[in-house]
């Protein structure tokens, strides 16, 4: 199996938790917080999405499905809209409410699908190009994908603890 194979399947596989984490709640639970500085299942989901979705634009040379596909428009946070919840505070996390999981997921869905055509277009050298040049030593491609990997599942698996605290 190919390293960019590997890739595709980790990203494949936030996808199969989101899904899971998400279907069936309804909105009170998505938003539900658990404690007045915790972030809700809603958050955590789009967070991650947008996250994924900032980084691989970034690193493929392509608009954020975000603005692309104007689901800052769908969404209607009260939040700027380059914002990724990097470094919220709770008052900002809290902001991120849904209406529903369609939502969620429908944007979530987006982002994997760009995820995974960048993702079936590299070749392993590919992995090798630096991405940022601002840490020592600089980042690769392949660092910068498993790392929002990483940071992608973490979060996956917080939602899905806190869907688990509400007994679903």
């Amino acid at each position: 199996m190919k390293a960019t194979q590997v890739l595709a399947d980790g990203y494949g596989r936030i996808r199969e938790v989101v899904h899971e984490v998400v279907d069936g709640l309804s909105a009170e639970e998505l938003n539900m917080r658990t404690g007045p500085d915790a972030n809700s299942i809603a958050w955590l989901v789009w967070h991650l999405s947008r996250v994924q979705d900032d980084h691989i634009a970034d690193a493929s040379g392509q608009e954020q499905v975000w603005t692309a596909q104007d689901w800052a428009g769908r969404f209607a946070l009260p939040l700027p809209a380059d914002s990724t919840g990097y470094g919220h505070t709770a008052r900002e996390a809290g902001t991120v409410r849904v209406d529903s999981g369609d939502l969620l997921l429908g944007y979530h869905d987006a982002v994997h699908e760009q995820s995974a055509a960048f993702l079936r277009g590299l070749a392993a050298a590919d992995l090798e190009r630096i991405v940022d040049k601002r840490w020592d030593p600089p980042v690769t491609l392949g660092v910068r994908l498993v790392s929002i990997l990483a940071d992608d599942l973490q979060h996956a698996g917080q939602a899905a603890f806190v869907r688990g605290l509400l007994g679903r």
